[in-house]
């Protein structure tokens, strides 16, 4: 079993089933866009961190679905399971963030933009947030497991 899958199955309740798992990045922490501004290496990746973070990252104020999505740094383990979909950390399981899985209503596959995969899951209040993946087939997935 790898540290990803034991990651995954941490905290599950009796009865409970794993169904899905990846490594992801949420669009609101996305650090490492770096544009070369005439020059300006650190104003131009500080602009790029900005854009990535800022646009496209996430819809809904504070009190929606999305909105409860605590500051999170770097790469998380996305889980689905048969009754909630979250974020825990990779090395030990620990949850960042959870919904009811019947809170989630569809996943959309984005543009790539860069090198990693991008897509959003939306949320049945209507917000929705984004995420990067290194692999486009766990889009697909994911979107067999959740809707799409």
């Amino acid at each position: 079993m790898s540290l990803h899958e034991r990651s995954a199955l941490t905290g599950l309740a009796p009865g409970e089933r794993l169904l899905a798992h990846h490594v992801v990045v949420p669009v609101k922490s996305a650090k490492g866009v770096k544009l070369n501004v005439h020059g300006h290496g650190r104003l131009g990746g500080q602009f790029g961190d900005h854009l990535m973070q800022n646009i496209g990252a996430a819809s809904g104020g504070a009190g929606s679905v999305a909105g409860q999505l605590p500051p999170t740094s770097g790469a998380l383990l996305m889980r689905v399971t048969d009754q909630r979909v979250g974020l825990v950390r990779a090395t030990d399981g620990a949850p960042v963030w959870e919904v009811p899985r019947a809170w989630v209503v569809r996943v959309e596959r984005r543009p790539r933009l860069q090198l990693m995969a991008r897509f959003r899951v939306h949320y049945s209040d209507g917000s929705w947030l984004a995420f990067l993946t290194m692999r486009r087939r766990w889009i697909e997935s994911l979107r067999g497991v959740l809707g799409g």
